[in-house]
């Protein structure tokens, strides 16, 4: 059962570095997987760095916690993807977003396998 855990938390962990890696070498192919149209300037800069930073955040705190067996790794990773999911809630039901169901879906199902992963994988002595 761990084992399973383990190659699901490292599977999720790799796809965000991968994304990570995508905004950072291939914005424009990756863009659109999230409903967005790259900008420029200023914009296109925020969005790279923020949505890169996002990702590879996400990665390195689940690699560290699988690498390491130090379950507090995992926290960072499940507060962003909660909050993320929060955000898109918040702004279909206050901004006139759309629901955006098919990405909510993954944050949230990741997210709780982050919380399982960090309440009972065992940790490092």
């Amino acid at each position: 059962m761990t084992t399973a855990i383990r190659l699901l938390v490292l599977l999720s962990g790799v796809l965000f570095l991968v994304t990570g890696l995508r905004w950072l070498v291939a914005p424009a192919g990756v863009a659109p997987d999230f409903g967005l149209v790259l900008g420029s300037g200023i914009g296109l800069s925020s969005q790279i760095g923020d949505m890169s930073a996002f990702f590879l955040t996400l990665a390195l705190c689940i690699l560290m916690g699988l690498t390491t067996r130090r379950s507090i790794w995992y926290y960072p990773a499940i507060t962003l993807l909660s909050l993320t999911a929060i955000g898109r809630i918040l702004a279909w039901l206050l901004h006139d977003a759309a629901l955006a169901m098919n990405l909510i879906a993954p944050e949230v199902l990741v997210a709780l396998l982050l919380f399982f992963a960090a309440r009972y994988l065992p940790d490092r002595a």
